[in-house]
């Protein structure tokens, strides 16, 4: 069983010592010249006003979560669309219908609860 995963531990061996030998070389080869200028919050170029805790707007998580709801949906359906045929080949495609059934359903009361709150609505 062991050698059935020894590619996958290969392959994170190799991302991690890249990884690992680019953030020393970094270190190693890169510039250190600290100063208060550097050191300073940046915002775009702007000189920062007021305190750093500020409250978002709603609105930005609202979109957020929205994206991410149609993107799950688009990630998840595709290869389930390409698999359905041979799940009903196979006698499984009412069962594999009424999974994905559900999951539209949450997709869909998760549209319900942002289209509510106004988070399709630009103004």
């Amino acid at each position: 069983m062991f050698a059935s995963f020894m590619p996958v531990l290969l392959v994170l061996a190799v991302a991690s010592a890249f990884a690992a030998l680019f953030l020393g070389l970094s270190y190693w080869l890169g510039p250190r010249r600290p100063s208060a200028l550097k050191d300073s919050t940046y915002e775009c170029g702007v000189p920062p006003r007021g305190t750093t805790h500020i409250r978002f707007f709603v609105r930005f998580f609202l979109v957020a979560i929205f994206f991410l709801l149609f993107d799950l949906e688009a990630v998840f359906l595709y290869p389930w669309v390409i698999q359905f045929k041979g799940m009903v080949a196979n006698g499984q495609g009412l069962f594999a219908l009424g999974e994905m059934g559900a999951f539209v359903l949450v997709l869909a009361v998760g549209f319900v609860y942002i289209w509510r709150k106004g988070g399709l609505e630009w103004q």
